[in-house]
């Protein structure tokens, strides 16, 4: 246990080399990325809503190649689970909630 408690700023000090890159290039991104809109963007974002119901009602989601809809997807699935994390976040319980 003495060895263990000896080595602690020597882990410390490689946790610190190991995290310093990663930590620096997730708040890089983190900067673009995690952003909410702004004001000018909302026209995009109204643009491309209209896009997806436009094709949804013509059909041009039959023509979707197969990499492109398995992604879309995968997308979906990630947006429904991240849903019923919070959902089960925000209730303080896995089933049910206090009827």
């Amino acid at each position: 246990m003495a060895k263990l408690v000896a080595k602690i700023p020597e882990y410390t000090k490689m946790a610190m080399e190991f995290g310093k890159p990663r930590l620096q290039t997730f708040i890089k991104y983190a900067k673009v990325e995690l952003v909410p809109p702004r004001p000018g963007e909302i026209p995009q974002i109204r643009a491309g809503i209209a896009k997806i119901l436009s094709g949804a009602k013509s059909g041009a989601w039959k023509n979707t190649p197969v990499r492109e809809a398995w992604l879309n997807t995968l997308v979906t699935v990630e947006v429904l689970c991240w849903f019923f994390v919070g959902e089960c976040i925000g209730k303080r319980h896995i089933v049910g909630y206090n009827v």
